[in-house]
């Protein structure tokens, strides 16, 4: 429990530090995920249509924010909006594509959203760096792996 408490501690830290540079949107449009027909005769799909442990460690990496969507065959996680309890004026979104059925680094991408509250008290849309989107694929790359190795011992 006190883990998970200091991973979704770090992965906010990670996206408020992060958050002010750019604002996302690359315009780059996303394809369907690869089928499991050439991912080296694994099956590391695990009767999903996206790779396992990519996944898993998409939704585990994800696992503070609420749940919105979640599409295992074509590989899409869409989480609600999440606050803060300390920063109650800004808030996160996160859109996770899972982009192959092989653990491969290219094969997941992070669309991460940021607003913030107005004086007004409506959310407007804030800039989020394109470093924060890396940030979390480097994140659920890393819990991917650590799943896998644990598979292999």
């Amino acid at each position: 429990m006190a883990s998970r408490v200091v991973a979704a501690a770090a992965v906010v830290a990670a996206l408020a530090a992060l958050g002010g540079c750019s604002i996302f949107g690359s315009g780059t449009a996303h394809s369907a995920p690869t089928t499991a027909e050439s991912n080296g005769g694994r099956d590391e799909t695990g009767g999903i249509g996206v790779n396992s442990y990519l996944w898993r460690a998409s939704l585990e990496t994800l696992d503070f924010m609420p749940l919105a969507s979640a599409d295992p065959w074509g590989g899409v996680i869409n989480t609600d909006w999440y606050a803060n309890p300390e920063k109650p004026d800004e808030r996160f979104k996160v859109t996770v594509y899972i982009l192959d059925t092989r653990l491969r680094a290219d094969g997941v991408s992070c669309a991460v959203f940021r607003e913030t509250k107005s004086d007004g008290g409506t959310w407007v849309t804030a800039p989020v760096s394109p470093d924060t989107n890396v940030a979390m694929e480097n994140a659920i790359l890393a819990k991917a792996r650590q799943l896998r190795l644990s598979n292999i011992e």
